[in-house]
């Protein structure tokens, strides 16, 4: 299992693992909360992600809520092509911010 990461300049940004799955949510609610609280806002970088699982998806749409609740910035500038399938499956592009515009990285 890869730790999840955030940028050590803003802490801002929280890289998913590429198996973001039950087992990594705690690590990422941590670092979601973190973000949001201690550097203003939240980037995700879902560039690497190969599979991701309902609980991480919880976790993405709660702090999407958060973020907007706040008035904080909540962008996902990279995202893979796994990562946007299984969130346009879901239907949950709309709740995390995922738009046409942020194009999977190939």
């Amino acid at each position: 299992m890869q730790p999840l990461e955030t940028h050590p300049a803003t802490g801002r940004t929280v890289t998913l693992p590429a198996h973001a799955v039950t087992t990594t949510a705690e690590d990422l609610r941590v670092r979601l909360v973190l973000a949001c609280d201690v550097a203003g806002g939240i980037e995700i970088d879902a560039g690497a992600v190969e599979s991701i699982g309902q609980a991480v998806l919880q976790l993405l749409v709660a702090a999407k809520a958060e973020a907007d609740a706040k008035g904080l910035p909540f962008t996902i500038p990279s995202s893979s092509p796994a990562f946007a399938e299984r969130v346009q499956a879901c239907r949950l592009a709309p709740r995390i911010g995922l738009t046409d515009e942020e194009e999977p990285v190939q």
